[in-house]
């Protein structure tokens, strides 16, 4: 009888939790979905490439907001049994309140690897194949983002106006920039233009104008009744390199074990390339990203103790109310510092040290004080 209640109660606690989980993604999910319209509006991007990457920041979104969905769901199980008397039929059956906590106690572990596998390698894989999308995909949708009466950069290296663009595409008045750098550019002008595709590469066919190439400050010009501009070889001016949100848990320790002796002391060592976020000024960074995927989510097993505070009291306890609002307060406020205590990471293994061991106590701390309040053997002894 003992694991068919246990079963129920974790039952109910896992399903709401799944439910509050997937809901909340969801909506968070398509809020974001909708900012990434500018990857094809702006950039003209294939509709496949923006459904991919809107896809591939899900697990990241899931990440977030595990700690929310957990907390939430455990006081709100919990708080239904007390109010609908049902945790009365588990003391009647002699299950004790302690033993209610170790389980959910050793269950908290089971999210807390979930969570950290989530966190180190899931997460970055799919942010890493989001910015690859974007890397090694073309603009096909040169006309949708070519606005009337406006410069139009979004191609790197590239400026495009056009005075009106009718119904058909096509273009009047045209103006283009073509900057290769080092003091060489090009302008191009035209009185009307129209994007076309020819061989498979998107060209954008300009009549009669003038194209100024200037290098060194040494001018030279042409007029053409008709000039082919190929697009297909230009793209948007976008970050395509992988943050270090983006980077593998691996390249970071390696990173990390390149500035390190053995004795965790920092050694400021010449730029060697590991990866692109590899470098002595940006250790903070690598630190703090190697905070949240394995030191965030031990906060997990806090939230379920915070949690279960509430089966101490009963609710004919006249302070139950206020009970529950300070347990509500108390997660909370676990979870703000959990994430952000972030900002006090440091470049040192030493400086860190104090953040590692603040959940490890405070677990500690939470236990005993369940040991104390529910342990039959202390009360007797008293």
């Amino acid at each position: 009888m003992k694991k068919i209640l246990f079963r129920k109660l974790l039952f109910d606690c896992a399903l709401f939790f799944l439910i509050a989980l997937i809901s909340t993604g969801v909506i968070i999910w398509v809020f974001q979905a909708v900012n990434f319209l500018d990857i094809i509006v702006e950039d003209g991007r294939d509709f496949f490439v923006y459904l991919k990457y809107s896809l591939s920041n899900f697990p990241k979104i899931i990440s977030k907001i595990i700690p929310f969905a957990t907390f939430f769901s455990l006081c709100y199980v919990f708080n239904k049994y007390e109010i609908n008397n049902e945790f009365m039929i588990f003391w009647n059956f002699g299950i004790h309140k302690l033993d209610l906590v170790k389980f959910f106690f050793k269950f908290s572990f089971i999210l807390m690897f979930f969570q950290i596998i989530l966190a180190s390698y899931i997460v970055p894989e799919t942010q890493s194949y989001a910015r690859s999308l974007i890397r090694n995909s073309n603009v096909d949708f040169f006309e949708s983002f070519v606005k009337p009466k406006k410069f139009n950069d979004n191609i790197k290296g590239l400026t495009i106006y056009a005075d009106s663009k009718d119904s058909e595409g096509n273009l009047k008045n045209i103006y283009l920039k073509k900057d290769s750098g080092l003091k060489k550019y090009q302008i191009t002008i035209a009185k009307t233009g129209k994007f076309k595709t020819i061989n498979n590469s998107k060209v954008l066919v300009l009549y009669d104008g003038q194209t100024i190439n200037i290098f060194n400050e040494k001018i030279t010009n042409f007029n053409f009744s008709k000039s082919d501009f190929i697009l297909s070889r230009l793209d948007t001016d976008v970050i395509t390199q992988n943050k270090v949100q983006e980077t593998s848990t691996i390249l970071h320790f390696q990173c990390i074990k390149k500035y390190f002796n053995k004795n965790f002391r920092l050694v400021e060592k010449p730029q060697e390339y590991i990866n692109e976020n590899c470098s002595f000024k940006n250790l903070d960074n690598i630190f703090q990203e190697l905070y949240k995927r394995f030191l965030i989510p031990l906060y997990l097993p806090i939230l379920f103790l915070i949690s279960l505070l509430l089966i101490i009291k009963s609710k004919e306890n006249i302070t139950y109310n206020r009970h529950k609002i300070g347990v509500f307060i108390m997660g909370f406020l676990t979870i703000v510092f959990s994430e952000s205590s972030i900002k006090f990471i440091q470049n040192t293994f030493i400086g860190n040290s104090k953040l590692l061991i603040v959940p490890f106590i405070t677990i500690l701390v939470f236990y005993l004080l369940f040991m104390i309040k529910l342990s039959p053997k202390l009360k007797i002894s008293k």
